[in-house]
C-alpha cells in the first residue's frame, strides 16, 4: 500500500471510479456523460458522492449510476479494503486526492490519469525505502 497526496481533475477520478468498478457493464451513453457517476454502498467496497445535486438513473449490478451537479467530494473504499481514496473539491472541477492505495489500483489511478508515470515512479521509490528500511532492523 502507498499513500496518496495529489491534484486531479473531477473526470479524471471519475475515470478511476468506473475503471475499477463498473467498466465491462457501464452503459455507453454514461460512459461518456461527465455528469454519470457510479455510487455503491455495502460491505465489499462503496462509493460516496457528495453534491450538491444528486438524481439515480439507473441500478446495475451492485453499482447505482447518478447524475450529479457541482460534486463536492468522493469517497471511495475497494472491495478488498486494501484502497481508501477521497478526492475534494479545491477549484471547480479540480480536487486534491488522498489515501491509501493498493498496487492494483495505482494501475487504476495511472490508466485514469489521475497520476502520471513520474508520480507512481516516486510512490513506488518510497515504497521499496520503506521496505527495505523495515527488512534491515
Amino acid at each position: 500500500m502507498v499513500s496518496i497526496d495529489t491534484t486531479s481533475s473531477l473526470e479524471s477520478f471519475r475515470r478511476f471510479l468506473i475503471n475499477s468498478t463498473c467498466l465491462s457493464y457501464m452503459p455507453e451513453s454514461y460512459l461518456h456523460d461527465p455528469e454519470v457517476f457510479p455510487e455503491k454502498d455495502g460491505e465489499t467496497g462503496s462509493i460516496y458522492i457528495e453534491a450538491a445535486d444528486k438524481v439515480t438513473l439507473k441500478k446495475e449490478r451492485d453499482i447505482t449510476f447518478i447524475n450529479v451537479r457541482d460534486v463536492l467530494g468522493i469517497i471511495y473504499q475497494s472491495k478488498s479494503g486494501n484502497t481508501n481514496i477521497k478526492w475534494r473539491q479545491i477549484r471547480g472541477r479540480g480536487g486534491k486526492v488522498t489515501g491509501e492505495s493498493s498496487t492494483n489500483s495505482l494501475v487504476n489511478l495511472i490508466t485514469a490519469r489521475v497520476i502520471d508515470q513520474d508520480y507512481a515512479n516516486v510512490l513506488a521509490e518510497v515504497e521499496t525505502n520503506v521496505v527495505s528500511n523495515e527488512s534491515t532492523e
